[in-house]
């Protein structure tokens, strides 16, 4: 049976993640580290072809992208959709991450960005994510690897996680402690009836 390849990659570092702010929806540009990072990350694509690209609707990972496809030569039909988007933290979006643990302590805050289902105020929990990337996953980009396409998905921590957690099959408790940084790429291996037949993680380079 054929097999397309799927890689996930997350976006550099942006300006909000170097100032330790929650970022969500706001459209925060990358730094020139995460432009750096970026680049280095394409290094480890190089060997893949790809027959299309998906992105978010946010400048970090539609620069990420564009960056990674020009290091590697290649210009693949590229779709960006807000289903993609990282998730909306509401009221926390700007705030700093640590003043924001003084405040409302340290459980509430890891349960408001590592949970399954707590929702931080006025924003989305992973699971009000998932209901929005993965029904656009199993139109479009599922679509694509049962035709036989190489897909490169580059996005955010949480829409990133919350596919992880439907391909491996994950619970909500599984996936708390998932973690996926920044210009690391997720490298599966899906037959034409979805099945996962391999996966492998692509760090960063230092």
């Amino acid at each position: 049976m054929g097999m397309s390849t799927l890689v996930l990659l997350r976006h550099g570092q942006s300006l909000w993640n170097l100032e330790n702010r929650f970022t969500g929806w706001t459209d925060v540009p990358l730094t020139e580290a995460g432009r750096d990072g970026a680049r280095k990350s394409a290094l480890l694509l190089a060997d893949l072809h790809f027959d299309v690209a998906y992105t978010s609707q946010l400048s970090r990972a539609r620069e990420t992208l564009e960056i990674v496809l020009a290091e590697i030569g290649q210009s693949p039909p590229t779709i960006p959709d807000a289903a993609l988007n990282e998730r909306h933290y509401g009221e926390l979006q700007g705030l700093d991450k640590a003043e924001t643990a003084r405040r409302v302590g340290a459980d509430l805050l890891y349960a408001w960005r590592r949970s399954w289902d707590v929702t931080p105020p006025g924003g989305e929990s992973l699971a009000e994510t998932a209901q929005r990337a993965l029904p656009f996953f199993e139109r479009a980009i599922r679509e694509d690897l049962r035709r036989g396409k190489n897909v490169l998905v580059v996005a955010h921590g949480n829409s990133l996680r919350a596919i992880v957690m439907m391909l491996d099959g994950l619970g909500p408790r599984a996936i708390e402690d998932v973690e996926i940084g920044f210009d690391t790429s997720i490298v599966y291996e899906i037959d034409r009836a979805g099945a996962v037949h391999s996966k492998h993680v692509r760090p960063a380079p230092e």
